[in-house]
């Protein structure tokens, strides 16, 4: 597996190589956090599906309907596709006409400074267990593909994706994607197609799948576990602060909302690919202890060393694409928002550095539950519901209402977190996210005075 490692090296370097060039152009902190607003169409539909497309959905989600069907993969990608098909119809032009930096700005426009501060505290563990998901699978990729030990491929892994983030931006992270995109794309149709000559076909293949498995609803969960697990990736994630700087980078209102639509669709047509070799994978590769190593197992066996070499680039690039902008939205909330508020004197280049240096800081937070964790999909599920059912109460109700003010959005935001947490981890509801997003609904409405909000809404 020598060559395989050293083809991935080279991928690597070139990745880092564009990544540095362009982040040249960085010059002040609306460079390196939104690309200075410059975004059009392409760059940003090709972005916004890149940093969606991430470990889990080629991964992940291959293993979870490995194990359990088609209904293992409700979040991803079909979840997590209607939450970006949601997002371009309803947020992304609303949203872009505020001309924020960060979504935190929102909270304390509409809100206070303290909702500014809570709302930021709750949404960067959202970020970094999302970059720790793609550390992880990162290094499953890398001792894949080579006899490296899972914990080294980790470390590894973790420290040239720290050093890669740091040095770009969004404008560099953006460039990145579209040539991740187009590797992803790429090395899932060779695979498949690869597959399927081996196996006599498609239709072949899709004859031997046993039709129990494709039913997306499982009849022996509830309609509210059902309603949990599609609750999660929608409400979850709608607010996602890794998509919503892509929108307010975008040029125009329209920009943005096409480009999210368009991303929405790549990320659906794509996203089928590992959905199908989920399904087939017992016949392909029966009696996986590790389910989720299931695409690389079949790539191993199916590719020769050169294809093999461009899969391995493109599972990587799914990663690099969403790691990047989970680093960089964790450390650009903290910088922007709390920290700059803090320091009224700083210069544009000492801004960046904050950024910066909260890339470093946050990679390594991510690297530390990567390597402990105890899978890719429960870690993006965590990542998912982790304080969002107030973050998606108070967001909804500032970008779309005057009902309520501080005292609402104080109270949705605990109430949420805290009725999740303990349902998560204390009773161990089946739906503590959807009950946690009725939580905190009804505290928002109970703290609201009925009156205007001082600071508008749209």
């Amino acid at each position: 597996m020598q060559p395989v490692l050293i083809g991935i090296g080279v991928y690597l370097l070139v990745q880092f190589a564009i990544g540095m060039a362009v982040s040249r152009r960085i010059a002040n902190e609306s460079d390196y956090l939104v690309a200075g607003r410059r975004l059009g169409v392409g760059l940003a539909a090709f972005s916004i599906f890149a940093t969606w497309f991430g470990a889990e959905t080629i991964v992940g989600a291959a293993g979870s309907i490995y194990a359990d069907g088609l209904s293992g993969g409700s979040a991803d990608p079909f979840g997590y596709g209607l939450c970006l098909v949601v997002l371009g119809l309803v947020i992304a032009a609303p949203l872009w006409r505020r001309k924020y930096t960060t979504f935190g700005d929102l909270f304390r426009e509409r809100y206070s400074i303290g909702v500014e501060r809570l709302a930021v505290l709750l949404m960067v563990p959202t970020s970094v267990l999302w970059a720790a998901a793609q550390i992880r699978a990162f290094g499953q990729v890398v001792s894949a593909s080579s006899d490296v030990d899972v914990s080294i491929a980790i470390t590894a892994a973790a420290g040239f994706v720290i050093i890669y983030t740091m040095a770009g931006g969004l404008l560099a992270d953006v460039v990145t994607d579209f040539v991740q995109s187009i590797a992803v794309i790429v090395g899932l149709v060779i695979l498949l197609v690869t597959i399927g000559g081996a196996h006599g076909g498609l239709p072949a293949i899709g004859a031997m799948i046993d039709p129990a498995r494709v039913g997306l609803f499982s009849s022996e969960v509830s309609w509210l576990e059902t309603l949990e697990a599609w609750a999660v990736p929608v409400c979850g994630s709608l607010l996602a602060v890794e998509m919503l700087s892509r929108i307010l980078g975008c040029r125009t209102a329209a920009t943005a909302r096409n480009a999210t639509l368009i991303g929405a669709v790549l990320y659906l047509t794509i996203g089928s690919i590992p959905v199908f070799i989920g399904l087939a994978g017992p016949t392909l590769a029966p009696g996986l202890d590790e389910p989720e190593q299931l695409v690389a197992v079949l790539a191993q066996q199916h590719l020769s060393t050169f294809l093999y070499v461009l899969f391995a680039g493109a599972l990587i690039s799914a990663i690099l694409s969403t790691v990047d902008s989970c680093l960089l939205a964790a450390a650009s909330l903290v910088s922007h928002n709390l920290i700059v508020p803090l320091k009224p004197g700083l210069s544009e280049r000492d801004k960046v550095w904050c950024a910066r240096v909260g890339v470093v800081g946050f990679g390594i937070v991510a690297y530390v539950i990567a390597l402990y964790a105890g899978g890719i999909y429960e870690l993006v599920a965590t990542a998912s519901a982790f304080g969002s059912a107030g973050i998606f109460v108070v967001g909804m109700f500032g970008l779309f209402s005057r009902v309520g003010g501080p005292r609402s959005a104080y109270a949705a935001l605990i109430t949420g977190m805290g009725v999740w947490a303990v349902g998560e981890y204390v009773f161990v509801w089946t739906t503590p996210y959807v009950t946690a997003l009725a939580a905190a609904l009804l505290a928002y409405l109970a703290a609201a005075d009925r009156r205007s909000s001082p600071h508008g809404a749209a």
